[in-house]
């Protein structure tokens, strides 16, 4: 099962390492990890994303709780939330290909960064399906280079 994580953490050298080592020691292989400074400076947003049963997680929620250097967890298996990835992807794009691609990138949204002789670059945002939808679309024409910025959320309405 999939799980998406938030911590506010203190804004400081080694946090990262702490709390990525705390769900390597409990054999959680993390899918995605963005790490930013929140409204507050000297406070960090991590989006965790990672794939493992309930029990475990329950477990590596509580032991976040107890590092001196998270202020708050959000584990939101029980929210409403909006979560968004973005990707930068480089396909192959003659001249006689850039309509057929231009027009997957309008289907997805998507923007169109650019364009060499024989590429395109093209960002797309949002959930994962949309994403993969786009690679599926876009590998036959040769992906080149593609990179994910991984995973951002935040709790619906007021919360």
């Amino acid at each position: 099962m999939k799980h998406t994580i938030a911590a506010m953490v203190e804004n400081k050298p080694g946090v990262l390492a702490r709390i990525s080592g705390l769900f390597s020691a409990r054999a959680f292989n993390i899918m995605s990890l963005t790490v930013g400074e929140t409204e507050v400076s000297d406070v960090s947003r991590m989006t965790i994303v990672v794939k493992g049963d309930d029990k475990i997680l329950e477990q590596v929620v509580k032991q976040l709780n107890k590092l001196p250097d998270v202020i708050k967890v959000i584990d939101f298996k029980n929210e409403e939330f909006i979560d968004r990835d973005l990707m930068l992807v480089k396909v192959n794009a003659s001249k006689a290909l850039r309509g057929e691609i231009i027009e997957i990138a309008n289907i997805f949204r998507a923007n169109i960064l650019d364009v060499s002789a024989d590429t395109m670059t093209i960002e797309l945002t949002g959930r994962e399906t949309k994403l993969e939808g786009a690679i599926r679309l876009l590998r036959p024409y040769g992906i080149k280079e593609m990179v994910r910025a991984g995973v951002v959320a935040m709790s619906r309405g007021r919360k």
